[in-house]
């Protein structure tokens, strides 16, 4: 993997424009994409620096969509915000397609845990 690349990549995926600031997403997201190597991966191969970001942009949506699970207005109501669970929906299906993408370089067990529940949690 190409951490240049996987900066460039979080960027574009996420909109954040600061990626330094985001560097322990990032670098969670290069782990959790070594652990999920098969020994015989070819490390240099680009669809990982892809996998790598989408994985990141996954966790960066988790972490603001716990802290904006409710809208303020004007006059001080409190309305609850459906963006977040589409944002957070969209993330995971973009990570999901470069899961699918690397599947000749990942053993495909580590992510077993997505799509459980009714459809509606993550």
């Amino acid at each position: 993997m190409h951490i240049e690349s996987v900066k460039s990549l979080f960027t574009i995926f996420t909109g954040e424009t600061n990626y330094d600031a985001f560097m322990p997403i990032i670098n969670l997201a290069v782990s959790e994409t070594e652990k999920m190597l098969r020994t015989d991966a070819d490390t240099e191969d680009v669809r990982l620096d892809f996998l790598c970001a989408a994985i990141a942009n996954f966790r960066l949506v988790q972490i603001k969509s716990t802290k904006d699970r409710t809208l303020a207005t004007a006059a001080g109501k409190v309305l609850n915000s459906e963006n977040n669970s589409g944002t957070l929906k969209y993330a995971e299906k973009l990570m999901c397609d470069y899961i699918s993408l690397c599947r000749d370089l990942i053993i495909s067990d580590s992510f077993a845990f997505i799509g459980f529940g009714k459809g509606d949690e993550l």
